[in-house]
This record gives C-alpha cells, sequence and structure tokens, in this order.
C-alpha cells in the first residue's frame, strides 16, 4: 500500500520511497521516514511504499495460504493455518506481550506458513525477518542480474507482478528509490528494480542505503554500475535525491553528499495498525555513524557507511516528545549503533518530561553507566532495555579488539542497570582473531556469574570484515592466513582465516553449541528471546509474564 505525501490527485509523483523485502515487519522504516522528510521540506512530490510489510501481509493471506497448503498433508501446516489470523492479531495487539507462550506460538504458527512459499525450493528460506536463497551469492553481480532479468524469480514475485506494479502504474512516479540496507533484501531489490525497467522503462531507477554504501569502494574500483539501476547514491542519501529530484543533477551514476544530515523523521505515511507488533513502535535516531569507531571487528570502523553526526543533544527529548504527541506512540526505538553519552545526560536530564514513555537501543559500557544515580534517572526517562555489546568475558580479548571495555566496569553497569530496573540485552560475539578456547571458557564463566543480571543474550561467530585493520598486521592477532569469502566476487564483505592457535569459526561454533548452550543458566536467558523477532520484541517482555 503506498503512502500519500501532500500531492493532488492529479499531479504525477516525482519519487517514490520503496523499502524492499526482508526486514522483520514490526514498525515503519527509519530510513524512508527520514528521506520522506527531508524531500517534502524540499517541496519535492514523494510518496512512500513500505513494500516489505505489503509482501509479507499478501504472503499471509488465507486464501492464498489455502491454495497453496492444498495438498499439504502436514497437520501443523493446517493447524497454522486454520490460527492464522488469530496470530495476527494477537502480534498486533496489547495481549501478545501478556503471554510469552502464547506470543511465541503465534509467531510459529505464522513463520511455518510462510514456509509454503517455499517448498518446492529448498534453496530458497522466509522467516519473520529474514531472507535466504542459497542456490545464488549476494555478492555475485551476475547472479544480481539474473533476478533483474527475470531468469530467477523470488518467492515475493507474485506480490511484485500483482499488486505493486499496478500501485506504481497508479502513482506514475518519474523516479523510484529503493533502499537495500542488508543482504538479505537484495535479491528482491533486483527483482523489483528488473520488473520496473521492463514495464516502465522511462522511471529512473535509484538504489541506496547501507549495503549499497558499504560496496561504494569495490563498485567504483570495477567501474561496477549495478543495473538496471540508473543511479548509486552512497551514505546519507538526503542531500542525493533532493539533488536528483529538483533538477540540479541528472548525468551522475554515483552520488555520495553528506553535507545534509536529517534526524527528523516523517512517519505520515504509515498505517500502524497494519505492522506486527504489540504496541506501536517507532525508530528514531540522535546519531548517524559511531562516535567509537575504534572496535577492530566492526565495519563502521573499517567502512563506516555514514560519517559521523549528532542531533542537537538538548533537543532530542522534545524529538521523542513531539513525535510521540504526533502520532500517539509512547515506544521508541533508538537505531544508533551506540546512543551517543551527551543525549543520554540529557534525556536524563529532562527524566520528568520523558517518564510516560518507553524506549530501547544500544549503548557502549560508559563509565557514566557506571554511576547508579544517572542510571536511576534513565530509568525514569523511560529506559526500559539497553543492548550492550560485551563481546567476550576475557579481558585478553577485549583488549585485542580495541573495545575500550574493562570487565569489572561491566559488572558494575550491569548491576546498576538490573537494580534500576532496565533490562540488559547483552552481545557475545566468539571466534574472533586471537581468541582461544581458554578465552571463550572466560566468557562461559562470566556469563554464568552475572546470569541474574542479564535479562536477554545473543550469541553469534564473527564476520571478519574484508578492510579490517585485524588484517593490517595478521600475526600480532593470530591469524595465520585470510582470503575473501566469496573469491569470485569483489563485492564480498568478508574474509575467511586461519587462527594460528587454531581457534576458528568451526571450532567456535561447536565450543557455542556444546559449551555455551550446553550451560542450563545461559541456555534459559537465551530462551527468553522472542523467536525470530528477537530484540525488537524483547521490549515488549521487560519482567516475567505468563509461560
Amino acid at each position: 500500500m503506498v503512502g500519500r505525501g501532500s500531492t493532488s490527485d492529479t499531479a504525477m509523483t516525482m519519487i517514490l520511497l520503496v523499502q524492499p523485502p526482508v526486514l522483520i515487519p514490526s514498525g515503519p522504516p527509519l530510513s524512508l521516514a527520514i528521506l520522506y522528510s527531508s524531500l517534502q521540506a524540499a517541496g519535492v512530490d514523494t510518496q512512500v511504499l513500505d513494500a516489505n510489510l505489503d509482501a509479507y501481509l499478501y504472503l499471509l493471506d488465507e486464501k492464498r495460504l489455502s491454495a497453496l497448503a492444498a495438498d499439504e498433508p502436514k497437520t501443523s501446516i493446517h493447524r497454522a493455518l486454520k490460527h492464522c489470523q488469530q496470530s495476527l492479531d494477537l502480534l498486533r495487539s496489547a495481549e501478545g506481550a501478556t503471554s510469552f507462550s502464547r506470543y511465541s506460538t503465534a509467531v510459529r504458527y505464522l513463520n511455518l506458513l510462510l514456509s509454503l512459499w517455499s517448498k518446492d525450493n529448498p534453496g530458497e528460506r522466509l522467516t519473520l525477518g529474514d531472507y535466504q536463497y542459497k542456490t545464488y551469492s549476494v555478492f555475485n553481480p551476475d547472479h544480481l542480474s539474473l533476478f533483474s532479468s527475470g531468469q530467477a524469480r523470488t518467492l515475493f514475485y507474485p506480490y511484485f507482478e500483482t499488486e505493486l506494479l499496478s500501485s506504481i502504474a497508479t502513482e506514475q512516479p518519474q523516479y523510484v528509490a529503493i533502499s537495500i540496507n542488508y543482504l538479505h533484501q537484495i535479491f528482491p531489490a533486483f527483482e523489483l528494480a528488473g520488473l520496473l525497467q521492463r514495464d516502465y522503462p522511462d522511471i529512473k531507477l535509484i538504489a541506496g542505503g547501507g549495503l549499497l554504501t558499504s560496496w561504494q569502494e569495490p563498485l567504483r574500483q570495477h567501474n561496477l554500475n549495478l543495473p538496471p539501476f540508473d543511479h548509486l547514491v552512497f551514505g546519507p542519501g538526503e542531500a542525493s535525491l533532493v539533488a536528483l529530484t529538483t533538477g540540479q543533477v541528472h548525468t551522475n551514476h554515483y552520488f555520495a553528499d553528506a553535507s545534509i544530515l536529517n534526524f527528523i523523521p516523517d512517519f505520515s505515511f504509515a498505517e500502524h495498525h497494519r505492522y506486527l507488533s504489540p504496541q506501536p513502535l517507532l525508530s528514531v535516531s540522535a546519531s548517524r555513524g559511531c562516535y567509537w569507531r575504534k572496535c577492530l571487528f566492526c565495519p563502521e570502523a573499517t567502512a563506516p557507511v555514514h560519517p559521523y553526526g549528532s542531533f542537537q543533544p538538548t533537543e532530542f527529548p522534545d524529538l521523542l516528545l513531539q513525535l510521540s504527541e504526533q502520532y500517539a506512540v509512547t515506544n521508541f526505538h533508538l537505531t544508533d549503533n551506540a546512543i551517543p553519552i551527551n543525549i543520554l545526560k540529557c534525556m536524563a536530564e529532562r527524566h520528568t518530561d520523558l517518564q510516560h514513555l518507553s524506549w530501547f537501543g544500544f549503548v557502549r559500557f560508559e563509565s557514566v553507566l557506571e554511576n547508579p544515580d544517572f542510571v536511576r534517572q534513565l530509568a525514569v526517562a523511560g529506559c526500559r532495555m539497553l543492548q550492550l555489546g560485551l563481546e567476550s568475558g576475557s579481558q585478553p580479548v577485549l583488549d585485542s579488539l580495541g573495545k575500550g571495555l574493562k570487565l569489572e566496569a561491566a559488572v558494575r553497569i550491569l548491576d546498576n542497570l538490573n537494580e534500576a530496573g532496565i533490562v540488559s540485552y547483552v552481545y557475545i560475539m566468539l571466534g574472533t582473531p586471537g581468541e582461544t578456547e581458554a578465552d571463550a571458557e572466560m566468557t562461559l564463566n562470566f556469563l554464568e556469574r552475572h546470569a541474574e543480571k542479564i535479562g536477554f543474550l545473543n550469541i553469534s561467530i564473527m564476520n571478519l570484515p574484508r578492510g579490517s585493520e585485524l588484517l593490517d598486521n595478521p600475526g600480532l592477532y593470530g591469524i595465520d592466513s585470510s582470503r575473501l569469502r566469496d573469491e569470485k566476487s569483489p563485492l564480498g564483505l568478508y574474509h575467511e582465516f586461519h587462527s594460528i592457535s587454531g581457534w576458528d569459526r568451526a571450532t567456535a561454533r561447536k565450543f557455542l553449541n556444546q559449551r555455551l548452550l550446553g550451560s542450563a543458566i545461559i541456555r534459559e536467558i537465551v530462551q527468553r528471546n522472542p523467536p525470530f523477532f528477537s530484540s525488537n520484541h524483547a521490549f515488549f517482555f521487560p519482567k516475567k509474564v505468563e509461560q
């Protein structure tokens, strides 16, 4: 469904902003809300289409699912189909956050039904928030062209052909800008772009977003234009899209202009009741990029998507209050890579004004959080959950990765958050260069010792970014050898590496499955995670609810 902007019934749309699948459909996309706000302010006739949400709802339509399940003998499928609408309704109601067992059952019913769309193609898999097509590589330009040319198709093709194209025909945009931020959006985005090129060859196609920006260097180096797109936008898109749509530039293929950083979103295009969230949830950001940028394992340190910039700290509480009043929403996801310290301080100072709001987001283990009074003020200011990248329970590993974190400080911060009633969502990363099994055991011991202070836990295996400083001096970090994981493509983002100690991704994953998840204490924390929606919905389960 296309969200209407400030356009007349007869005017032809200048630009249509599209969010392609797949993202978790729990709230309207911030990236499009920021671009929409900027284009509207420049007087550009703009509309927005959340094709991610629309695609999910198309695929979860009971009549379509019934037709797919007609020859499906599994009892579980028919049970899920019987509860399809009930499950959608539960995830859209406050009742969905009152019983974790009912919530989990509803999510799993819907996820099982989505599997019907790929039952004849085992290489393709869609979940509530992820999409994979293992037959092809998202890093291979030749494979991307298979989808844009129509030689390969995704399970989203019926939605694109029957629903989305007709919406675009109605709007008649001069430009369509497709936002690509994650790997699991690549194939659907290129398929959609190819369909648009064939059906509406006069429309100019633009691709932008975080993932495109991470490809900026190899794209320029190898002069890859990624057809059928007419323009590729790297970094913040506000200035580039305004320049294109107001006729300031026409011929450039690559655009990279960070002269405008807008932080005030416009969500007037969104129909909040259609999203799968127990309560309406808006995303907002106080900063772009990362103010730390010293973690050697992080893509933001090696190839930042955005130059760092921040909203005026003293005005950020007022932005939240303004958005809350404008959209009748009290729940906010702060999407910063790490919420800046001065923003946290200003929110704590305005705790009385913000006390009716609820919010969560990523923070670093900063010294200001070692102050229990400050943390209590954050709690009064609406902070319900903080996501913290601990990564390891081994101090030598943290030091080698450039985390700037001491474990004793992390313990004090976890204590303070727990005492203030703020839930800690802790992230652990195994398999880093230089890590040993002894280091991993330290992580296991740390988590078990402090389990009562950890609300949720995410454990992953490290992906080594292609531009990481760890590769500048590999021997120093215990790397024996490395190679681009997808050697046949210049677009590969990650390196495979062999450790001098023999501790690599495979052994780290074995440790995760056998030792970490073998611990009843740790397994219990991991099982609290809302299935598929993860941190997006963990926010709604900060306290122990009926199981």
